[in-house]
């Protein structure tokens, strides 16, 4: 049973994710200091250093669920953590060598391991797999999230609504695909290509993590798989260049540094997400797509990004269907086994509804 959630990083995400599961379940928020808002929030706050293991550990001990919204780089310890005290574990990273610790850890768990509960990796995931699951054969499954400033300006086209050192990490390591029926290794910020959606005009290009466990789940079933960020026209061969011509994939704390004080957040954002699947039913060659474009909303009188409610929402959607016993109650959930009809008539998850 999951009563009382510890949630860790109370940034614009992690204390949305906090608002939200608050409606069903005690709450605890932790930050290395206390967040300023200009309004009370519904769950109690306290500050703390996640890096003091032994604080950590007695938190954790104390809660039946932590939910990591901290950096990428952070969530291993915690994991660790949450395996040892028998607290279930879910987080946000698209970090792939972080996902295989915690995979190899939830081997011997008598919890969830849950990460990647995001939107990419996350529900775009489960999206890709919704699309496929009447087919009898695939031929192919193609995803897409973009997370965008409704307002582009200048060459990049970009504004950092969410951790830097996420969209770096995503830029710099290897991204995962299969082509010709074949799992392998792609360069991110490769395989640029121009897109179309409602008359605007974006790119997509190969960028880390967006696809999560969906290589090993759909090796051997499908000659195409692959995920791709969206961005406006422009945005991949800059990066390149600071990447790869400057040099920069060697200093990723100095990027992260430009690249904040280059384009701060701002207030009107707007999350993309696509995918389309084509197979076979009945004999007949069939494409199923979907799209949904989310703009900033109003929960309980205030306003919250589109990059975050939507990140909020899918990792808070999986919580309750663990809760609720539609997931399973022990083990490492892939995002692609996760049903997005069930997703959708979660409390949380109806937000995609609208």
């Amino acid at each position: 049973m999951i009563k009382k959630v510890l949630t860790l990083g109370l940034g614009k995400v992690g204390t949305l994710v906090g608002v939200l599961l608050s409606k069903q379940f005690e709450v605890t928020g932790m930050d290395k200091q206390e967040p300023h808002y200009p309004y009370t929030l519904p769950f109690k706050v306290i500050t703390g250093d996640v890096t003091d293991v032994a604080l950590m550990r007695k938190l954790i001990s104390e809660h039946d669920a932590v939910v990591s919204a901290l950096p990428y780089f952070l969530n291993k310890t915690i994991a660790l953590l949450a395996h040892e005290e028998h607290s279930h574990y879910f987080d946000l990273t698209e970090d792939v060598a972080t996902t295989a610790y915690i995979r190899n850890l939830s081997t011997t768990s008598e919890i969830v391991m849950a990460p990647q509960c995001g939107l990419a990796p996350g529900i775009i995931g489960v999206i890709g797999a919704h699309l496929v699951q009447n087919f009898e054969k695939i031929r192919s499954i193609e995803m897409r999230v973009g997370a965008l400033p409704k307002y582009p300006n200048g060459k990049m086209g970009y504004s950092f609504n969410w951790s830097a050192a996420g969209v770096v990490n995503e830029y710099i390591n290897d991204a995962e695909a299969i082509h010709d029926g074949q799992r392998k290794k792609v360069i991110s910020l490769q395989g640029k290509e121009a897109i179309n959606i409602q008359g605007a005009a974006y790119e997509a290009f190969y960028t880390s993590g967006g696809l999560g466990t969906m290589c090993e789940t759909y090796e051997g079933k499908v000659d195409k798989l692959d995920y791709k960020t969206i961005r406006y026209p422009g945005h991949c061969d800059l990066m390149n260049f600071l990447i790869h011509e400057l040099h920069l994939k060697n200093d990723k704390q100095q990027l992260e540094d430009i690249l904040k004080n280059a384009k701060p957040e701002v207030e009107e954002d707007v999350v993309l997400i696509y995918a389309a699947a084509e197979g076979w039913k009945d004999g007949q060659l069939k494409r199923n797509e979907f799209y949904k474009s989310c703009a900033p909303i109003v929960l309980d009188g205030q306003t919250w990004r589109a990059i975050s409610w939507t990140t909020a929402a899918s990792l808070v959607a999986v919580i309750e269907m663990v809760a609720e016993g539609t997931l399973p109650a022990k083990g490492f959930i892939k995002q692609e086994e996760i049903s997005f009809e069930a997703l959708l008539n979660t409390k949380t998850g109806g937000l995609f509804k609208s």
